[in-house]
């Protein structure tokens, strides 16, 4: 199984900006949260969403650089594998001008009955949608 890697572009807005003038961490972890959403979103019906959700078990970030205002991003993510209930999905965020992987993450997810909210097993259906 192959993933299909899912990317986002944006430019860097002012309110990603901290007190050192370079995007703070917890907006770098908020932008991995936003990508797994959208790549939720673009490979799922509204049948599949009403049905299920996904919850973090863990996050794993490595910032490598950091970025600024203005500066043109690139988000990737993909899923690397799932077993059972969980699943593993990778980040890089990066600086699309210079091609330097800003941060790097893998995040743990827990698939979720959304009317019942408890660990329900990833089906073939949505595991096919991202491989």
């Amino acid at each position: 199984m192959k993933p299909e890697i899912f990317e986002y572009h944006f430019s860097v807005p002012k309110s990603a900006i901290d007190d050192m003038n370079h995007v703070n961490n917890v907006v770098y972890l908020q932008w991995v949260q936003d990508i797994a959403k959208k790549h939720w979103q673009s490979k799922t019906n509204e049948d599949i969403r009403n049905k299920y959700v996904w919850v973090v078990l863990n996050h794993y970030i490595e910032y490598h650089y950091p970025s600024y205002e203005n500066d043109e991003i690139t988000i990737q993510t993909w899923i690397d594998g799932h077993k059972g209930v969980r699943s593993e999905r990778h980040t890089k965020i990066i600086n699309t001008t210079i091609q330097k992987v800003l941060v790097s993450a893998k995040t743990n997810w827990c698939l979720l009955n959304k009317e019942t909210f408890k660990p329900t097993r990833i089906t073939d259906e949505i595991s096919a949608l991202f491989f």
